[in-house]
C-alpha cells in the first residue's frame, strides 16, 4: 500500500507523520529538533524524520507516494522553494529549493513533494480530518509565536494571491504595541507568543515582577514556550495573567470583526499557545468576541483544533495527496 508523509517544519521542531488508507490514518510518526546550523542540515533532518516515521509505520521508502511540507515564510508553490522565514535557520533571506533538495535526498524516483504555508497546511488538516470536517465555512486562527490564519469557504481552502489569512496583521489598536513586522497595533502585537515574551522582558527590565523567566530557566527552554506561559498562569504570575488578558481582548476584537465581515459557521483556534491553553482560553476568546458582533444571535461556534499538535503534519500529508 502506498503511503504519504506529512512534515510540519518549524523553527524549533520537525513533526512528521506517515499516513495510509482512504481515511489517512497515522501509521507512524517522528519528532526531531530543527537544526540551527543552516538549510542543508534542516533538509537532512527532514529526510531523517521521514525515514524514522516510515520505519515506525513498518513501511519501505519505495512505498512513499508523496511528501507534503508546511513551512513558515514565503512559499513558491510551483517550485517548492521557501525563503524570507525569520525563524527557520538558513531560510531567512534567499529562497531555498526545499522540494528539489528533499526529493534528491530521499532518492525515490517520481515521489511528489509539495510545499505550502504552515498555517494554511494545518487548517487543511482540520478541514479534512479535524474540527473543520462538519463545517462548510470557517476561519482557522493559529496562535503561536505569531498569529496566522486560513479561510475555508464552501469547504475549499482559499489562498487568494498568496497572502490571504494574515489575520495576525489586522489592526486591533491604532498606534498600539509594536508588531514583529515593525508596524503597530496588530493582533500579533498582543496575542503572538513572541511579542508577549518581548513585552514581558521589557517590563521586567523596568523593575516589574514576574516569574515567567525563572520558569523558562527551570524548564530549560531556550525561549518562552507555550508550556512556560501555561505554567506561569498556573503559578498565578500577575504579569503573565495581564498579558494573556490583553491577548484575549485582541483576539476578541479581531475575530469579532472577521465574523461581521464573513458570517462564518465556526472559528477554530489552534497553534502552540491555543492548543496548550485549550478550552478555557477558547471560551474566554468567545466571551470577548461576543460584544463585537453585529448579529450576536448568529455567533460562530468557537472550538479548539481537533488534531492539536498534529494539525500541521496531518495537513501536510493531505496536501501531498491532493
Amino acid at each position: 500500500m502506498a503511503v504519504t508523509a506529512g512534515v510540519d517544519l518549524g523553527g524549533t521542531k520537525i513533526q512528521t507523520v506517515v499516513t495510509k488508507g482512504v481515511k489517512g490514518e497515522i501509521a507512524g510518526e517522528s519528532r526531531l529538533p530543527t537544526p540551527q546550523s543552516g538549510a542543508e542540515d534542516v533538509v537532512a533532518a527532514i529526510e531523517q524524520s521521514i525515514r524514522e516515521a516510515l520505519t515506525a509505520a513498518k513501511t519501505r521508502t519505495s512505498q512513499l507516494a508523496g511528501v507534503g511540507i508546511g513551512a513558515p515564510g514565503e512559499i513558491n508553490q510551483r517550485t517548492g522553494a521557501v525563503g524570507n522565514s525569520p525563524n527557520l535557520p538558513g531560510f531567512q533571506s534567499d529562497a531555498v529549493p526545499l522540494a528539489q533538495q528533499l526529493r534528491k535526498a530521499l532518492g525515490v524516483t517520481g515521489v511528489r513533494v509539495k510545499v505550502d504555508n504552515d498555517v494554511r497546511v494545518a487548517i487543511l488538516g482540520e478541514l479534512e480530518r479535524g474540527a473543520g470536517k462538519e463545517y462548510n465555512h470557517f476561519l482557522g486562527v493559529w496562535v503561536g509565536t505569531g498569529v496566522g490564519g486560513g479561510l475555508v469557504l464552501n469547504r475549499r481552502l482559499i489562498r487568494g494571491r498568496g497572502n490571504l489569512g494574515e489575520i495576525g496583521h489586522t489592526v486591533v489598536k491604532d498606534g498600539g504595541r509594536e508588531c514583529s513586522c515593525g508596524r503597530n497595533g496588530h493582533l500579533e502585537s498582543y496575542a503572538g507568543r513572541g511579542r508577549i515574551a518581548l513585552t514581558a522582558m521589557r517590563r521586567h527590565k523596568r523593575g516589574e515582577k514576574t516569574d515567567l523567566f525563572k520558569i523558562q530557566k527551570k524548564k530549560g527552554r531556550p525561549r518562552v514556550s507555550s508550556g512556560v506561559v501555561a505554567d506561569a498562569l498556573d503559578h498565578g504570575d500577575a504579569m503573565t495573567h495581564e498579558l494573556i488578558d490583553e491577548a484575549v481582548w485582541a483576539l476578541g476584537v479581531a475575530l469579532g470583526s472577521a465574523q461581521n465581515l464573513l458570517d462564518l459557521e465556526a472559528i477554530i483556534i489552534g497553534g502552540g499557545l491555543g492548543d496548550r491553553l485549550g478550552d478555557p482560553f477558547v471560551k474566554r476568546i468567545e466571551e470577548a468576541m461576543r460584544p463585537q458582533l453585529f448579529v450576536p444571535l448568529r455567533a460562530p461556534v468557537l472550538t479548539k483544533s481537533g488534531l492539536g499538535d498534529f494539525s500541521g503534519a496531518v495537513g501536510a500529508a493531505v496536501l501531498a495527496g491532493a
